[in-house]
């Protein structure tokens, strides 16, 4: 290393630099191909079965994305203004390249206005709709307002809002790539996979990758083209956007924007505090050159790499910023210290020595935190796995800058001012290191109260988030979802699908079945005696509505399926009721809900024969909004959905979907293999489950492998003990902290757990370096505290209070992720430098690990 700095580094700076300034310059250039991801696929359990049930019920029941777009008008709803407006509004929606259909107000089927009968209905060439001027839009409006099939879906019930359902096209590229590799994997995990197979999926891999990218681009211009649109039109109605492609947009965009603005605004703070530290512009653009740098190649990197950063891993950039100018601080303030005690030294050679010096202990703080980012690629969730990558690769070209580019500026750039001697200095570690020496035992008290804090704040932690709390009020997505969940049924989408009993199923079992195998045999009866002993012969099929216009296709002559048999009907009834009734659900829709729309046009509840009948013989256009969406006939199931009132603030996704589910097998009796979940609310609620148990449960393993880290480097499995103790307790006070403020554990804050150790392991094995060191001069404990509070102590505060200053910055975020990502960096730098401080060598003056004094 010594050859290596006076030839290159120290030797010759100037070639240094133009190196890295060459470098940094082809990173920048790369800067326009770095991406970011916020895809569905991005965001899921990679593994997760209900991921593969949730893709298969999607593509049975042609579940393609959606915006939605709420119109509330000024005057009447239905009044000629508004549906002019409205009309014009959906053919300009319809125009736009990637949008696969439209639904409004305008064109769903009017059954009520006027009421039809079923034959009626059976034999309408076309069902009338809003467009057809003979319409009687008063009686429409009341169809919309209490009709269970519109009511607060398409209308809400006061009558003054309707939405806007712009369903977008599907990718037949991507999702044919994505099958396929998703069927190799399966191979893979099955061990069924050969050479030419495996190098297949490889390509596979590639080409959805890239098929993903061009996705996210088309979807982020679509919702653009979308706003825009609805800006258009703002002036005619109140119009809000809201859908999932939506929220994704807007946290890209969230994300992209705090990257430009706040990490700006952090390297200008970090100046300007570096600068009233030091008084001297050196230290002020050596660590910020050498951060910016780092910033710049890892950027760079990615860029080259296609490695895309998502609203989780773009967070590296602000971590990697903190742990860059850490490194960068330590190695100015022993630099520093050098320019004090060896004043004859060259630049180069005192360059060389600050190098040396800081290298050992600089180089267990990277590993150590290479260890603790590394905890998190154990996560089955794609954006975190890379956040831990892009940590670990991070630090290690962080580690390379801070070594290369700082002692090079070092040496190369003039004197400066003197530094205050040691003996003169009066900076606040000094008074810290009072504060240890005089009121030991206070430290010792108040750490075991924030122990007890912590104990109780762990125990509150909540694994859950709303999506709205990503937003600020004041924001037009959460003013967007909001309004749809009060009055149009809720955001987040939940898919109930029940299974038909099957053939080896004895219905005797099923309290279900058997309860409704005997209303069926009396209704048959009833019908028998009704056709013949009451009016004779065939009397009945002259009067049913459904016998001379309707008659089964040959296709469709099979039997009637078990959901459109009483017994079938009962069950997805009691189901439906169960998930209307409880306070998280927001508009359910099942065939339940197209039961009770067809007995209203009957007048009477519909018996077996009638429902077997509308199966099949139901129009094209009215079958495709009563029974298509909620029944398959070629796996004979049914579907339930359900979406989630996102503001719900009793919003609890699992135990919501455990007490949900529980409850419908105890009231029906079902087997449990008929009941299956599926949807988002399912599959992001797997996620923060799985974030739970891989993160936090094994940061445990994360402390056991940095403290036979530390044992290796202190040879002392006492200080080795000695430095885990702070960093158990700030880590703890961290996660304490969200559990007693309320923050939950979700997909953007479980990476907080691996930032606080970090962060505290570094302080700690700088602390005791020095104290070792020290100790060593004179063994006196306290002497050896008091100097290495001067010294290391003060980059340790320096470090500290920069990065809480630049970082206070994310709290002026609309993104309520990085605002939480802000308060809690700046609490974790505070509780690692205050347990590396006072806590850490208190305990070493009680236990006296290093022998006794002289």
């Amino acid at each position: 290393m010594k050859t290596f700095y006076q030839r290159w580094v120290v030797g010759r700076p100037a070639v240094l630099l133009f190196l890295m300034a060459l470098l940094a310059g082809l990173a920048l250039l790369q800067l326009p191909k770095l991406r970011l991801d916020a895809s569905s696929d991005s965001l899921l359990l990679q593994g997760d079965p209900d991921l593969e049930r949730w893709r298969e019920v999607s593509e049975t029941y042609d579940s393609n994305e959606f915006l939605i777009l709420t119109w509330e008008p000024p005057g009447p709803l239905l009044g000629e203004q508004s549906l002019s407006g409205l009309s014009d509004m959906v053919a300009v929606l319809e125009g736009i390249p990637g949008v696969l259909s439209v639904t409004s107000v305008l064109d769903v089927p009017l059954l009520e206005s006027p009421p039809l009968g079923l034959t009626d209905l059976a034999n309408a060439d076309a069902m009338p709709t809003l467009r057809d001027p003979k319409v009687d839009r008063s009686l429409a409006l009341k169809e919309l307002t209490t009709s269970p099939l519109y009511r607060n879906l398409l209308v809400s019930e006061t009558g003054d809002l309707t939405a806007v359902q712009v369903m977008l096209e599907a990718d037949e590229e991507a999702e044919t790539l994505l099958a396929e590799r998703e069927a190799l994997r399966r191979q893979r995990e099955a061990g069924a996979l050969d050479a030419t197979e495996s190098q297949r999926l490889m390509t596979v891999s590639t080409a959805y990758d890239v098929a993903s990218a061009r996705v996210s681009e088309q979807r982020d211009r679509l919702v653009a083209d979308v706003r825009d649109v609805a800006e258009q039109f703002r002036h005619q109605a109140n119009i809000f956007v809201g859908g999932v492609p939506m929220i994704a947009a807007d946290m890209i965009a969230f994300v992209r924007a705090d990257l430009v603005t706040f990490g700006s605004a952090i390297v200008l703070m970090m100046s300007l505090v570096l600068w009233l530290i030091f008084r001297d512009w050196r230290w002020v653009l050596a660590p910020v050159a050498s951060c910016t740098v780092t910033a710049l190649l890892m950027l760079g990197l990615l860029a080259v790499l296609d490695w895309r950063m998502t609203v989780i891993s773009s967070n590296f950039v602000a971590v990697l910023l903190i742990i860059t100018l850490s490194l960068s601080i330590h190695l100015v303030v022993r630099y520093r210290e050098l320019e004090h005690t060896q004043a004859d030294l060259k630049r180069n050679e005192r360059a060389l020595a600050a190098a040396k010096l800081m290298l050992v202990p600089c180089l267990y703080t990277a590993l150590t935190t290479m260890v603790a980012f590394t905890s998190l690629v154990v996560a089955g969730i794609q954006p975190v796995i890379d956040f831990g990558w892009m940590m670990t690769t991070g630090i290690v070209v962080g580690f390379l800058v801070s070594f290369t580019l700082v002692p090079a500026l070092m040496a190369l750039l003039p004197p400066g001012a003197p530094v205050l001697p040691a003996s003169q200095d009066v900076s606040f570690t000094r008074h810290l290191s009072r504060v240890v020496e005089q009121r030991g035992g206070l430290v010792i008290g108040v750490s075991l109260l924030l122990a007890i804090a912590t104990a109780v704040g762990v125990s509150r932690l909540q694994v859950e988030n709303r999506f709205i709390d990503y937003f600020k009020e004041s924001t037009e997505i959460y003013q967007g979802m909001e309004l749809l969940d009060a009055k149009l049924g809720g955001t987040i989408p939940l898919d109930i699908v029940l299974l038909p009993p099957s053939d080896d199923d004895d219905s005797s079992d099923d309290p279900v079945s058997a309860a409704a195998s005997e209303p069926v045999a009396e209704a048959s009866q009833a019908e028998d005696e009704f056709s013949d002993a009451a009016f004779g012969g065939d009397a009945f099929l002259d009067d049913d509505p459904f016998a001379n216009d309707i008659a089964f296709s040959d296709e469709q002559s099979a039997a009637p399926s078990y959901w459109f048999g009483l017994a079938g009907r009962r069950l997805i009834d009691d189901v439906h009721a169960i998930v209307d009734a409880r306070p998280e659900s927001g508009k359910v829709l099942s065939l339940s809900t197209t039961f009770e729309v067809v007995d209203g046009l009957y007048g009477d509840t519909l018996g077996s024969i009638e429902m077997a009948l509308i199966q099949n013989s139901l129009p094209a256009d009215v079958s495709s909004v009563l029974i298509e969406p909620y029944f398959d006939p070629e796996s004979d199931q049914t579907r339930i959905t359900v979406r989630a009132m996102e503001t719900s603030e009793s919003l609890r996704r699992d135990a919501f979907l455990k007490q949900l589910r529980a409850e419908i097998l105890e009231a029906t009796g079902i087997e449990e293999k008929r009941l299956q979940f599926t949807g988002l609310l399912v599959l992001y609620n797997n996620v923060l489950q799985s974030l739970f148990s891989s993160q936090i449960m094994t940061l445990g393993a994360v402390f056991v492998a940095i403290g036979l880290m530390f044992w290796v480097l202190f040879r002392s499995l006492s200080l080795a003990l000695l430095a885990l103790a702070p960093n158990l307790l700030a880590a703890g006070l961290v996660l304490g902290m969200m559990g007693l403020a309320g923050i939950p554990l979700d997909i953007m804050t479980i990476t907080i757990a691996a930032i606080v150790v970090g962060i505290g392991v570094d302080d700690c094995i700088h602390y005791i370096h020095r104290f070792r060191d020290e100790f060593a001069e004179d063994r006196d404990y306290h002497a050896a505290m008091h100097r290495s509070h001067g010294s290391i102590g003060r980059a340790m505060f320096y470090t500290t209070v920069t990065i809480v200053v630049g970082f206070s910055m994310l709290t002026l975020s609309n993104f309520t992720p990085s605002l939480y990502f802000g308060v809690l960096t700046v609490v974790a730098m505070v509780a690692a430098v205050a347990g590396a401080l006072l806590l850490l060598p208190k305990l070493i003056l009680i236990t006296r690990p290093l022998g006794t004094e002289a």
